[in-house]
Protein backbone atom coordinates (compact mmCIF):
# COMPACT_ATOMS: atom_id res chain seq x y z
CA UNK A 1 0.00 0.00 0.00
CA UNK A 2 1.49 3.87 -0.80
CA UNK A 3 0.01 7.14 -0.40
CA UNK A 4 0.46 8.56 -3.84
CA UNK A 5 0.78 12.83 -3.11
CA UNK A 6 -0.39 14.05 -6.42
CA UNK A 7 -0.16 17.92 -7.72
CA UNK A 8 -3.65 18.51 -8.95
CA UNK A 9 -2.11 21.66 -11.13
CA UNK A 10 -3.72 24.92 -10.89
CA UNK A 11 -7.62 24.62 -11.56
CA UNK A 12 -8.05 23.42 -14.93
CA UNK A 13 -9.04 19.43 -14.98
CA UNK A 14 -7.07 18.99 -17.99
CA UNK A 15 -4.07 20.27 -16.37
CA UNK A 16 -3.43 16.98 -14.62
CA UNK A 17 -0.47 15.07 -15.49
CA UNK A 18 -0.99 11.54 -17.04
CA UNK A 19 0.80 10.02 -13.99
CA UNK A 20 -1.28 11.66 -11.89
CA UNK A 21 -4.54 10.85 -13.42
CA UNK A 22 -3.26 7.19 -13.36
CA UNK A 23 -2.39 6.75 -9.45
CA UNK A 24 -5.81 8.09 -9.19
CA UNK A 25 -7.26 5.93 -10.82
CA UNK A 26 -5.61 3.12 -9.23
CA UNK A 27 -6.18 4.17 -5.44
CA UNK A 28 -9.06 2.66 -3.98
CA UNK A 29 -8.88 5.86 -1.29
CA UNK A 30 -8.86 9.44 -2.26
CA UNK A 31 -8.11 12.42 -0.17
CA UNK A 32 -8.17 15.44 -2.13
CA UNK A 33 -8.17 19.84 -0.99
CA UNK A 34 -11.45 20.55 -1.71
CA UNK A 35 -11.11 24.18 -1.37
CA UNK A 36 -8.62 24.29 -4.04
CA UNK A 37 -9.03 20.94 -6.01
CA UNK A 38 -11.63 21.10 -8.88
CA UNK A 39 -14.16 18.24 -8.15
CA UNK A 40 -13.74 17.54 -11.68
CA UNK A 41 -10.59 15.30 -10.99
CA UNK A 42 -12.56 13.17 -8.76
CA UNK A 43 -14.02 11.40 -11.88
CA UNK A 44 -10.71 9.62 -12.53
CA UNK A 45 -11.02 7.67 -9.25
CA UNK A 46 -12.17 3.92 -9.37
CA UNK A 47 -16.34 3.02 -9.18
CA UNK A 48 -16.76 2.59 -5.10
CA UNK A 49 -13.56 4.72 -4.43
CA UNK A 50 -13.61 6.30 -0.29
CA UNK A 51 -13.58 9.86 -1.33
CA UNK A 52 -12.38 12.42 1.69
CA UNK A 53 -12.59 16.33 1.09
CA UNK A 54 -9.70 17.11 3.84
CA UNK A 55 -10.76 20.55 4.04
CA UNK A 56 -12.20 20.53 7.20
CA UNK A 57 -10.11 18.03 8.54
CA UNK A 58 -6.87 18.53 11.44
CA UNK A 59 -3.49 16.88 10.52
CA UNK A 60 -4.26 14.69 13.03
CA UNK A 61 -7.40 13.26 11.24
CA UNK A 62 -5.88 13.08 7.44
CA UNK A 63 -3.12 11.06 8.88
CA UNK A 64 -5.83 8.52 10.78
CA UNK A 65 -7.77 8.33 7.53
CA UNK A 66 -4.32 7.29 5.54
CA UNK A 67 -3.53 4.76 8.44
CA UNK A 68 -7.12 3.12 8.48
CA UNK A 69 -6.60 2.96 4.57
CA UNK A 70 -3.45 1.50 4.95
CA UNK A 71 -4.59 -1.12 7.50
CA UNK A 72 -6.91 -2.35 4.16
CA UNK A 73 -4.08 -2.39 2.27
CA UNK A 74 -5.56 0.45 0.33
CA UNK A 75 -3.19 2.80 -1.73
CA UNK A 76 -4.17 6.38 -1.27
CA UNK A 77 -4.19 9.09 -4.29
CA UNK A 78 -3.53 12.35 -1.83
CA UNK A 79 -4.09 15.32 -4.29
CA UNK A 80 -2.94 19.25 -3.58
CA UNK A 81 -3.17 21.54 -5.45
CA UNK A 82 -0.64 23.32 -7.79
CA UNK A 83 2.81 21.32 -7.66
CA UNK A 84 3.71 19.46 -3.78
CA UNK A 85 7.55 21.33 -3.86
CA UNK A 86 6.21 24.53 -2.30
CA UNK A 87 3.41 25.23 0.18
CA UNK A 88 1.64 22.43 0.06
CA UNK A 89 2.28 21.09 3.57
CA UNK A 90 3.40 17.60 2.40
CA UNK A 91 6.53 17.73 4.40
CA UNK A 92 4.70 17.37 8.04
CA UNK A 93 2.32 14.68 6.19
CA UNK A 94 5.21 12.77 4.75
CA UNK A 95 6.96 12.88 8.43
CA UNK A 96 4.24 11.47 9.96
CA UNK A 97 3.78 8.92 7.42
CA UNK A 98 7.30 7.92 7.38
CA UNK A 99 7.50 7.15 11.64
CA UNK A 100 4.58 5.36 10.87
CA UNK A 101 6.65 3.33 7.82
CA UNK A 102 3.82 4.22 5.27
CA UNK A 103 5.12 3.95 1.74
CA UNK A 104 4.75 7.07 -0.39
CA UNK A 105 5.20 8.66 -4.01
CA UNK A 106 5.22 11.68 -5.15
CA UNK A 107 3.84 13.17 -8.52
CA UNK A 108 4.35 16.68 -9.55
CA UNK A 109 1.75 19.00 -10.85
CA UNK A 110 1.72 22.17 -12.86
CA UNK A 111 2.33 25.07 -10.59
CA UNK A 112 0.58 27.92 -10.33
CA UNK A 113 2.96 30.51 -11.28
CA UNK A 114 3.89 28.68 -14.40
CA UNK A 115 -0.29 29.03 -15.44
CA UNK A 116 -0.19 32.67 -14.86
CA UNK A 117 2.10 32.86 -16.99
CA UNK A 118 0.55 30.94 -19.50
CA UNK A 119 -2.55 33.31 -19.15
CA UNK A 120 -0.34 36.04 -19.26
CA UNK A 121 1.59 34.73 -22.84
CA UNK A 122 4.89 35.96 -21.00
CA UNK A 123 8.26 34.31 -20.58
CA UNK A 124 9.48 35.34 -16.74
CA UNK A 125 13.00 35.54 -17.58
CA UNK A 126 14.31 37.38 -20.74
CA UNK A 127 17.91 38.28 -22.29
CA UNK A 128 19.20 41.51 -20.98
CA UNK A 129 16.18 41.83 -18.50
CA UNK A 130 16.17 39.36 -16.04
CA UNK A 131 17.21 35.40 -15.68
CA UNK A 132 15.36 34.61 -12.48
CA UNK A 133 12.26 34.34 -11.16
CA UNK A 134 11.43 34.19 -7.01
CA UNK A 135 8.68 32.29 -5.67
CA UNK A 136 8.22 34.12 -2.45
CA UNK A 137 4.66 35.00 -0.14
CA UNK A 138 4.58 37.44 2.52
CA UNK A 139 4.08 36.49 6.31
CA UNK A 140 0.76 34.75 7.03
CA UNK A 141 -1.37 32.66 9.78
CA UNK A 142 -0.61 29.61 8.87
CA UNK A 143 3.48 30.56 8.25
CA UNK A 144 5.63 32.74 9.23
CA UNK A 145 8.73 34.71 6.52
CA UNK A 146 11.85 34.26 7.74
CA UNK A 147 13.29 37.55 8.50
CA UNK A 148 16.00 37.13 5.28
CA UNK A 149 13.14 36.47 3.10
CA UNK A 150 11.35 40.22 3.37
CA UNK A 151 10.23 41.37 0.18
CA UNK A 152 12.81 44.06 -0.25
CA UNK A 153 15.35 41.87 -0.13
CA UNK A 154 14.26 39.58 -2.97
CA UNK A 155 13.22 43.21 -4.58
CA UNK A 156 17.16 44.17 -4.79
CA UNK A 157 17.94 41.41 -6.94
CA UNK A 158 15.43 43.13 -9.78
CA UNK A 159 14.28 39.39 -10.48
CA UNK A 160 11.13 38.59 -11.49
CA UNK A 161 8.90 37.96 -8.64
CA UNK A 162 5.85 35.95 -7.89
CA UNK A 163 4.05 36.64 -4.95
CA UNK A 164 1.76 33.96 -3.64
CA UNK A 165 -0.59 33.96 -0.29
CA UNK A 166 -0.24 37.72 -0.39
CA UNK A 167 -3.53 39.70 -2.34
CA UNK A 168 -4.86 41.05 0.50
CA UNK A 169 -1.36 42.71 1.51
CA UNK A 170 -1.41 44.31 -1.71
CA UNK A 171 -0.57 47.91 -0.57
CA UNK A 172 2.14 46.43 1.72
CA UNK A 173 3.59 44.70 -1.39
CA UNK A 174 3.70 47.75 -3.32
CA UNK A 175 5.06 49.88 -0.59
CA UNK A 176 8.05 47.18 -0.23
CA UNK A 177 8.41 47.16 -4.39
CA UNK A 178 8.54 50.58 -5.37
CA UNK A 179 11.82 51.29 -3.78
CA UNK A 180 13.62 48.70 -5.84
CA UNK A 181 11.42 48.30 -9.00
CA UNK A 182 10.25 51.57 -9.86
CA UNK A 183 6.71 52.96 -9.45
CA UNK A 184 6.19 52.26 -13.31
CA UNK A 185 7.30 48.52 -13.01
CA UNK A 186 4.75 46.11 -15.05
CA UNK A 187 2.95 44.30 -12.61
CA UNK A 188 -0.33 41.48 -13.21
CA UNK A 189 -2.32 39.61 -10.78
CA UNK A 190 -3.72 36.89 -12.11
CA UNK A 191 -6.86 35.33 -10.28
CA UNK A 192 -8.40 31.32 -10.14
CA UNK A 193 -5.52 31.03 -13.21
CA UNK A 194 -6.29 28.10 -15.61
CA UNK A 195 -9.99 27.85 -13.89
CA UNK A 196 -13.05 29.37 -15.75
CA UNK A 197 -13.53 31.95 -13.96
CA UNK A 198 -10.10 33.37 -14.05
CA UNK A 199 -9.30 37.25 -13.95
CA UNK A 200 -6.31 39.15 -14.88
CA UNK A 201 -5.08 42.76 -13.99
CA UNK A 202 -2.20 44.53 -15.40
CA UNK A 203 -0.66 47.94 -14.30
CA UNK A 204 2.04 49.30 -12.93
CA UNK A 205 3.38 49.54 -9.02
CA UNK A 206 1.68 53.18 -8.68
CA UNK A 207 -1.50 51.74 -9.98
CA UNK A 208 -1.71 48.60 -9.19
CA UNK A 209 -3.93 49.02 -5.94
CA UNK A 210 -6.69 51.08 -7.24
CA UNK A 211 -6.86 48.68 -10.73
CA UNK A 212 -7.36 45.65 -8.16
CA UNK A 213 -9.85 47.17 -6.08
CA UNK A 214 -12.50 45.39 -7.14
CA UNK A 215 -11.13 41.72 -7.11
CA UNK A 216 -11.32 38.80 -4.91
CA UNK A 217 -9.57 39.09 -2.03
CA UNK A 218 -8.08 34.99 -2.48
CA UNK A 219 -6.38 32.68 -4.81
CA UNK A 220 -4.80 35.39 -6.90
CA UNK A 221 -0.87 35.45 -7.41
CA UNK A 222 1.33 38.47 -7.97
CA UNK A 223 3.39 39.19 -10.26
CA UNK A 224 5.91 41.79 -10.39
CA UNK A 225 9.08 42.14 -13.31
CA UNK A 226 9.49 44.42 -16.28
CA UNK A 227 9.56 40.91 -18.30
CA UNK A 228 5.62 41.99 -17.89
CA UNK A 229 5.87 44.65 -20.50
CA UNK A 230 9.48 44.11 -21.79
CA UNK A 231 9.84 46.50 -24.70
CA UNK A 232 12.77 46.01 -26.60
CA UNK A 233 14.66 42.90 -24.72
CA UNK A 234 17.71 41.08 -25.81
CA UNK A 235 17.40 37.27 -27.93
CA UNK A 236 18.97 34.14 -26.38
CA UNK A 237 22.26 32.98 -28.13
CA UNK A 238 20.78 29.73 -28.50
CA UNK A 239 19.28 29.85 -31.70
CA UNK A 240 21.63 32.46 -33.33
CA UNK A 241 22.85 31.54 -36.55
CA UNK A 242 26.05 32.18 -35.71
CA UNK A 243 26.18 30.16 -32.13
CA UNK A 244 28.30 26.96 -32.41
CA UNK A 245 26.78 24.07 -30.54
CA UNK A 246 26.48 20.37 -30.88
CA UNK A 247 23.31 20.01 -32.66
CA UNK A 248 24.09 23.15 -35.18
CA UNK A 249 28.10 22.95 -35.89
CA UNK A 250 28.62 26.69 -37.67
CA UNK A 251 31.75 25.36 -39.62
CA UNK A 252 33.46 22.18 -40.50
CA UNK A 253 36.48 23.09 -38.00
CA UNK A 254 33.76 23.50 -35.07
CA UNK A 255 34.85 21.28 -32.42
CA UNK A 256 31.06 19.54 -32.68
CA UNK A 257 31.41 18.91 -35.83
CA UNK A 258 31.02 15.15 -36.33
CA UNK A 259 29.18 15.74 -33.09
CA UNK A 260 26.08 13.34 -33.00
CA UNK A 261 22.90 15.11 -33.32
Amino acid sequence: MTVHFIGAGPGAPDLLTLRGRDRIAGSPVCLYAGSLVPAALLDHCPAGARIVNTAPLSLDQIIAEIAAAHAAGHDVARLHSGDLSIWSAMGEQLRRLRALGIPVSITPGVPAFAAAAAALEAELTLPGLTQSVVLTRTSGRASAMPDAEALPAFAATGATLAIHLSIHLLDKVVAELIPAYGADCPVAIVWRASWPDERIVRATLATIVAAAADGPERTALILVGRVLAPGDFGESSLYAAEYDRRFRPTTPQSRFAGSEA
